[in-house]
């Protein structure tokens, strides 16, 4: 259930980080920055975890 909910979050994200308005052009790098620092967060706990337990 919780891997589903990562999931869903981790396109939500990405798909906010994506320029696909004109005005968002404007943004620049902040939300793919963002959305990068949020994906190496969330890997670096999996990994812990999977470390930590043997399972996710």
């Amino acid at each position: 259930m919780l891997s589903t909910m990562l999931i869903v979050l981790l396109i939500l994200l990405f798909n906010g980080a994506l320029p696909a308005w004109p005005y968002s052009a404007e943004w620049d790098y902040a939300p793919g920055g963002v959305f990068g620092t949020v994906l190496i967060v969330v890997l670096a706990l999996v990994v812990v975890l999977v470390l930590e337990l043997g399972r996710i």
